[in-house]
Formats: structure tokens, sequence, C-alpha cells
């Protein structure tokens, strides 16, 4: 009997050493082989950590770096290709395991069973498979979720209901949400590793310059991605993210016909129509797990309650990192 793939994650991360320390420990507690971090800025506490442990590698994406993967153009100015970049590096390189994951320092890998086995199962020929994404939600401070759950909420895979059930889910703003979600819904995918000409994008691979089109999906696995987990660290990140990040300008509507407005429309026509006051009510309808709208998403079979604990996990694996001192 031959034995199980081993798998890994990769990440390019901007972020505090607490934050990267967890999303290793989560991983390595799943049973990573390999934990890929490519530091997008240095970090010392957080390098010093993940070099002390034996499943984690660490780089460091100085000037230097960029210099020798890109001797020309020198570092990308927009994150985006920053990730692919130096997801596809690993996966050329070293990656170490027979399956890598791209994923981003707020996606914890959720499998409800064991990965290898759920690798196994997939023909010889696939390249990549896919995760899909649960979203999470934030607490409703009248009513707290049980202790140390968050609620998340999915939506449906067929773009027709998904697009149905949205609107019935979300009444003020769901014609301009793509299942409910502000990030993305494509999810991210596992790829085989050992061949030289595949590279990877953020939310896809290709071969020889072509893109894998229909991954088959890992349907025993979700991604928990803590997109915005209450309202300061929502506002903290809003910003960028209509600058540069997610809702950024350029993106298509949520509707796959083109109808309703993008991210970054929706976001500064509310702004326009009634400021900080109106996006902390689109922030109450969309983001909080008010009892409403958890009972509107556990009626689509929308709603889930996780039990994340990634601050255990980090004082498992790294009980000796160094975090009292900002990086």
């Amino acid at each position: 009997m031959s034995s199980l793939p081993t798998w890994g994650v990769v990440a390019t991360i901007k972020a505090p050493a607490r934050d990267i320390l967890n999303f290793a420990a989560h991983h390595l507690d799943l049973g990573a082989h390999r934990v890929h971090i490519y530091l997008d800025a240095p970090n010392p506490q957080a390098e010093a950590a993940l070099r002390g442990h034996p499943k984690c590698r660490v780089i460091v994406c100085d000037d230097g770096y960029w210099r020798r993967r890109r001797k020309r153009a020198g570092r990308p100015d927009a994150h985006q290709p920053r990730q692919s970049i130096n997801a596809t590096h690993c996966l050329r390189r070293r990656p170490q395991v027979d399956w890598l994951a791209h994923i981003d320092v707020d996606e914890f890998l959720w499998p409800a069973t064991p990965l290898p086995e759920q690798l196994a199962a997939q023909p010889d020929d696939t390249l990549s498979a896919r995760v899909r994404p649960v979203e999470a939600l934030a607490p409703d401070p009248d009513d707290p979720p049980p202790e140390g759950v968050t609620w998340f909420k999915s939506c449906a895979r067929l773009p027709g209901q998904r697009r149905e059930e949205t609107e019935a889910i979300y009444p003020g703003f769901g014609a301009h949400l793509n299942g409910g979600f502000l990030s993305h819904v494509a999810g991210k995918v596992f790829v085989r590793t050992g061949d030289p000409e595949v590279s990877f994008r953020i939310h896809n691979v290709f071969r020889s310059g072509e893109m894998d089109v229909s991954p088959p999906e890992l349907q025993g696995t979700r991604l928990c991605h803590l997109h915005a987990t209450g309202w300061e660290h929502w506002r903290e990140t809003y910003a960028y993210r209509l600058a540069h990040g997610s809702y950024r300008e350029g993106l298509k509507p949520a509707a796959p016909d083109g109808t309703g407005l993008n991210m970054n429309a929706l976001f500064r026509r509310i702004e326009a129509e009634g400021g900080a006051a109106a996006l902390r009510r689109f922030w109450q309808e969309v983001c909080v797990a008010t009892p409403g709208l958890r009972g509107r998403l556990d009626a689509h079979g929308h709603l889930h309650a996780i039990t994340l604990d990634p601050d255990a996990a980090r004082a498992r694996h790294f009980p000796d990192a160094r975090l009292d001192r900002p990086h």
C-alpha cells in the first residue's frame, strides 16, 4: 500500500508576528509537512520562531531577494503579483511536499477528514484541487456565539442560485454582492508539485501558460477566511483594500450578467450618501452575526459554526516565540 501524500502551504505575509505564527501553527496542527512563509516585510520575531521549527521555511523578501528574482524589474508595486511570484518560486524551487496550497495569512484550512486522504483520492491526472471559502461574521455583542465559536457564511456554487439567495439573505445590498461576501468566492487551490511548467496565481494555477480551468473541489475542506472579524479591524483595512486590494477599481460587478455595482463603486456610493454612518449600516446588515442574518443564512444552508483556536496552536508549536516587542 502506497503512503499518503504530504501537503503544505505557502503564503506571502506582511502582518504582526502573532498573526504569522498563528497561521503557521494552525496548519502545522492539521498535519502540514511544510509551511513556507515569504515575509513581505522584515519581521525578526516571526522569522526567528519560524526558523526554529523543523517544518517551517522562511524567506525574507528584501531588496536582494527581488534583485535575484527579477534582475531588471525588481519588486512589483502591487502585492498580488508578489504573492504569485513567491508561490511559484516555492512550487518550482523546493516545495518538499506532494501538494501545495497558496493561501493568505487570514485564511485557515478546515478539513472535515484528513487532508492526505482527500488528496490521495484525486485521480492521477489531477493538477489542482479547489477549496471553497466561508467568510467570517463578526459577533453580535447582543447575541454572542458560544465560547470559542466563530460564525461563518457560505454561498451557493451555481451563479443563478447564488444571485437569488444573496438578494433574499441581504435585502438592502444583495444586488451588489457576490454571495454576500466582501472578499472572494472563488477559493484557493492545492496544486500537485513536480511539474516545472506549473505556476500559481491568486485563485488558480497555470501549466505552460494555460489555466487549469475545471479543477475538482475538495468537498471535505473549507477555507475559513477571516476577512473582517470586527468593525475596527475592517475599518483599519478598508482604505487599503479600496485603493489596492479586494475592493479596488476595475474589478467586475458581483452579478454574473454584469449588473449591479462592483465593490469599489458600492462603497464609494455608500460613503457619498451617508459617510461613516452609512458604512456602519452596511456592516451591520452584511457582516454581523445578528439573529436575523443567522436565520436567513441557516434557512439556505449557509451558516457554519467553526471553532478555531490559533492562539492555542501557536502556544504548542512556538512556545518560546517573543511577541513582546513591535516588529
